[in-house]
């Protein structure tokens, strides 16, 4: 059986500040909607489409989004896609996908909290996949 591949690049805009949760080890998770929108021509009328995703960030790469990032603040994330399986309060059972990131770039546009440097990067290579409550090079 051939091994596959799992990995995302999407670049977009914080749909909202990051939510932060720290648990009782000191690791930090942070959660945030990224929207990414696609333009194209329509029956020659230019139009555009956003899609949502949802993105983790464990470790060093949570302390950075808890500093630096806020709604609208634009950023590339590379990771991995992971299906998450919950319990809803009437007991049925949902899934949700999710972009457990491994690398962000911030990037110039959007709105930035003060004094951060335009090429400020974080990397979080001591991501564990199975982290605490469900949680783990740039080709340009």
């Amino acid at each position: 059986m051939a091994n596959g591949v799992n990995r995302v690049f999407l670049v977009g805009n914080l749909g909202r500040d990051p939510e932060i949760q720290s648990f009782e080890n000191g690791v930090k998770k942070a959660s945030f909607s990224l929207a990414t929108t696609e333009g194209y021509r329509k029956e020659g009328e230019r139009t555009e489409h956003t899609e949502w995703h949802n993105v983790v960030l464990w470790r060093g790469l949570a302390e950075v989004a808890e500093k630096w990032l806020k709604k609208g603040s634009t950023v590339c994330i590379e990771g991995k896609i992971r299906k998450r399986e919950y319990e809803d309060k009437e007991k049925q059972k949902r899934f949700i996908y999710e972009i457990v990131a491994d690398n962000m770039t911030m990037l110039g546009g959007g709105p930035r909290r003060d004094n951060v440097p335009d090429d400020t990067t974080g990397n979080s290579s001591d991501i564990v996949p199975d982290a605490p409550a469900g949680a783990d090079d740039l080709p340009f």
